[in-house]
């Protein structure tokens, strides 16, 4: 049985920390959406000649375009692994109704989508200390708030579709790295059983 994955929540969650430990322990693809358009980029492939054009004009790529990217990628990528883990989509409801269509299409549905649940003030703090320490000019509390304000609008659609399905889980991503990844483990182990 495939494993096939999204994992989700607010900025500053940890859905990098948790989605490396994910991977490696289950032997999934981890793919992410942003990765994917800079690859594309980095390649001057014609699609991402027009990413580029598009992103530069501040303008957000279609999910025409992404649902391509991320086809033409598992259907390269994922011969030998146990499934899939996406990282930063779907990001609305739209781009999860076609992540299912396309999967299904390849015989092989998603499986569950993971959604990192942390308070905002502690994702707020979580963000400001990886400025500091990271120096991302967009760790800053202004463009946070705006991001998490965003966040807010554009996902919650997304998880009342997976809830719908009966694919939606809520992890309490509070604690330390090894207490939520166990929360999460569990949760993957019985869905595998």
């Amino acid at each position: 049985m495939k494993l096939n994955l999204i994992i989700a929540g607010a900025p500053g969650c940890g859905k990098g920390t948790q989605s490396e430990l994910i991977v490696k322990h289950f032997n999934l693809r981890h793919f992410s959406t942003g990765d994917l358009l800079r690859h594309e980029i980095a390649e001057q492939t014609p699609l991402g000649m027009e990413i580029d054009t598009i992103i530069s004009k501040g303008n957000f790529v279609p999910d025409s375009m992404i649902i391509e990217i991320l086809t033409k990628a598992i259907g390269m990528r994922c011969d030998k692994c146990d499934g899939i883990l996406l990282d930063g989509f779907p990001r609305t409801r739209a781009q999860a109704v076609a992540l299912e269509e396309m999967m299904s299409e390849r015989g092989t549905p998603m499986s569950l989508f993971l959604d990192l649940q942390v308070p905002e003030n502690e994702l707020i703090n979580r963000l400001l200390i990886r400025g500091e320490t990271s120096g991302r000019s967009d760790d800053n509390l202004e463009t946070i708030r705006k991001r998490l304000e965003i966040y807010h609008i554009k996902t919650e659609p997304v998880n009342d579709f997976y809830k719908g399905l009966n694919k939606y889980v809520s992890i309490n991503g509070m604690g330390s790295i090894d207490e939520i990844y166990a929360r999460i483990r569990k949760v993957l182990e019985r869905e595998l059983s």
